[in-house]
Formats: structure tokens, sequence, C-alpha cells
């Protein structure tokens, strides 16, 4: 037909809206090879990035649970388990993502379901009582999940959307003792004491312009910007003192292995807080330092650590790339052994292979120039260690 789609299936690694790295190539013993730098590439028109196939509607999926959005924020935030029944698949799963993405930018790093049946794999893990709930967000249809889940802490009953005047009906906050038959009422059943206080102008303000009909995606824009507004605030202070714990750049010198990144103590954090936390940015009320001590016991923090420390690591490497590629190769090599020699080369080629398959964000001319350094100390070895080296680089690479 004339188009080419070229799909990249992403990686747990991949961060949202980002572009695979370019090929990098460095001068010892792998010439470039033609295919990358094919005159047919050049007719190739610009690629067009989309970062998502779909946007969800968070007002529409939300719209009768408006009251509750911040309660439902903190659950999804603390990687509660968390049941949504609702009267079809569409709006189970709908539900479903529409709280799995309410967190952005923070990514949800636990598991959820948009529909699930009694006859899935995990249906006895969930339903059993001999161990608490997941941390997983279920959507399911079936009303006998609502007997057989219980014991689950936090459960949304949904019913088909209706309008009482020019307002959605909205679901009541109940207690989980209230659920016992399979006909139970709509409403949000759940034992959980939010720990901010409702944001009762953004409640007020979303529930005029459905009076004033207001257009869905007007209203959407809105809500989705209030929950990305008080994400940004709550995860801001955490990325603050996260970045402290970076070694600073005058202490990444060539020849040494980069110094670690300082552990991440909690109680050090939450001491922070007085002069630079959440309150800077929200003007919302409430037992912050509790939220948070909450929040490092869930999956959700466990993830975002990890990444964080992952993306610092890499950094770091990236750095101690640039300090080895400005460095005076010759000076180092005046004085050092012929084993000496050998292990730098070594040591680069592995620093060099990483930062293409781990994707340090490293700039090309600075992996040339190593590059170069490494030809130039491999030059100064005998024949035959040259051709073992380049041996063994070819074989990396490949």
């Amino acid at each position: 037909m004339g188009v080419v789609i070229q799909v990249k299936i992403p990686s747990q690694v991949d961060k949202p809206d980002s572009c695979p790295a370019k090929p990098l190539i460095w001068e010892l013993c792998l010439p470039p090879s033609p295919l990358l730098f094919s005159p047919a590439q050049n007719l190739l028109p610009a690629p067009v990035i989309l970062p998502s196939v779909a946007e969800l509607d968070l007002f529409r999926c939300f719209q009768s649970v408006l009251v509750h959005i911040q309660l439902l924020w903190e659950l999804v935030l603390l990687g509660e388990p968390l049941v949504v029944v609702a009267p079809s698949p569409a709006m189970s799963s709908e539900v479903v993502l529409a709280l799995a993405s309410c967190l952005a930018p923070l990514k949800y790093c636990c598991d959820f379901r948009p529909y699930f049946t009694i006859h899935d794999s995990e249906f006895r893990e969930y339903t059993t009582r001999r161990q608490g709930p997941p941390s997983v967000l279920l959507g399911v249809t079936n009303p006998f999940f609502i007997k057989v889940l219980q014991h689950w802490p936090h459960i949304l009953r949904l019913g088909e959307l209706r309008m009482a005047g020019d307002l959605p009906k909205q679901v009541k906050l109940k207690k989980p003792a209230k659920l016992k038959t399979l006909d139970t009422k709509t409403g949000l059943y759940t034992s959980y004491k939010a720990f901010l206080h409702k944001d009762k102008t953004l409640i007020k303000t979303l529930l005029k312009g459905i009076q004033k009909q207001r257009p869905s995606e007007a209203q959407n824009a809105l809500l989705r910007r209030q929950l990305l507004e008080l994400t940004q605030s709550f995860i801001i202070p955490l990325e603050h003192y996260m970045a402290s714990l970076m070694p600073l750049q005058r202490t990444i010198t060539p020849w040494k292995t980069p110094p670690r990144i300082r552990p991440f103590h909690q109680e050090d954090f939450l001491r922070s807080l007085e002069e630079a936390g959440p309150q800077l940015t929200c003007v919302l009320k409430g037992d912050w330092l509790a939220l948070y001590r909450r929040f490092f016991k869930s999956p959700n923090f466990d993830g975002w650590f990890r990444q964080r420390h992952r993306e610092m690591r890499h950094k770091l490497e990236a750095l101690h790339l640039e300090a080895i590629a400005e460095a005076d190769v010759g000076a180092w090599m005046m004085d050092k052994s012929e084993a000496e020699a050998v292990d730098l080369v070594l040591k680069l080629q592995e620093k060099l292979v990483q930062a293409r398959s781990r994707g340090l964000p490293a700039r090309e001319e600075t992996l040339q120039r190593v590059g170069q350094h490494v030809a130039l100390v491999a030059q100064s070895l005998p024949e035959d260690l040259r051709a073992i080296l380049c041996g063994q680089e070819t074989a990396s690479a490949s």
C-alpha cells in the first residue's frame, strides 16, 4: 500500500514518549556497517510518534464517584486491593484502567485486571481467605464476586449511569460489613479513612460544570490536571530528596570506580518535608507524613525507587564515561605495565558494550572518544594480544 508501519513493543526500562537510541559505533576492530548508513534511509519519511493509542476519559469513568475521587487516588497510590464491580465488561475495564492511570506521571506498579472472570487462573488465589488479598485492581461484572471477595478491604459497586436531575447520582461511602447480598446497592465499601482532606473546590467545580453542561472534554481536562498536580505535589519532594543522594560530579574521576549513590533514609526524607514538603505546591491539608509512611510500604514506592535508582546509576556511568573521554590516556600509559593496559582495554570495552545495551544517557561523541582511547591503548600492545582483544570485542558486540 506504500506505507510502512514500524512498531516498537515497550520494554520495562522504556519511558513514556521515549525513542529507541541510535546505534553507536566506535573504532577499534569493528568497521561501520553500510546497512546502518544506507542512503535509502534518507528517503524514508520522518517518523510520527503516537504516545498513546487512546486517552481515557477520566471524568466519564469517575462521574459517579467524584466526591470520593481523592480517596480512590490514595487507595491506588498505596497499592491497596480494590475490586470494581460494574454492570458490563466495558465499564469495569474503563474504570480499572482509569484508576491505574490516575497516578500519572507516577507509574502504577501493581497488577491490574480490567475484566476478571471465574475462569481466570488466579481465581482461587484471589478468593482464598487464608492470606490477605494481593495488591491488585480487579474489574468484575459477575455479582458472585461480591460474595467470594467480601474479605477484600475495598469494593466499588457501580450501577448503570443514571441522571438525578442534571447530576449523576454519587455513590455513597459504606462499611464493608453491609456487603452481604449479591444484589448489594451501589457504593464504595471500605473502612479506609483518607489522609488528605477533600478538595471541595474541585468537586464543586466539576458538579457545577455538569449543571452548566460544560463539555465532557473540558471536565476531563480539569479532572486530569487536578490529579496530575496532586501526584506531582506528592512526588516532587521524593524526587528532590532522591536527587540529593547523587554524588557530586567533581568526585567522579576517570581511572577509579565511580562513587556510590547514598542510601535512601526514610526518616531523613520525612524530616526534610518541614521545609520542602508538598505544602509548597498543594493547598490540601491532611496528614502527609502518615501518607508517605504508608506509601513506603507499597509496591508503587518500590517500583518508583528502583526505576529512579537505576536511572541515577546509568547517569553515574555516563558521567564516568565523560570523565574517561576527557582524560589524557597517553599520560596514563606512560608508567603503566602491559597487564594494566590490557586490564584497561577490557574494562573500557565492557563499559562501551554496556552503554549500548543499557541505553546509557551518554553522547555518541563521548562513546566514540572512549573507543579511540581503547584503540590507542590497544595499539601499544603486542600484535598477538591486540588480535585476542579484537576478537573479544567483536564477540561482545555481536
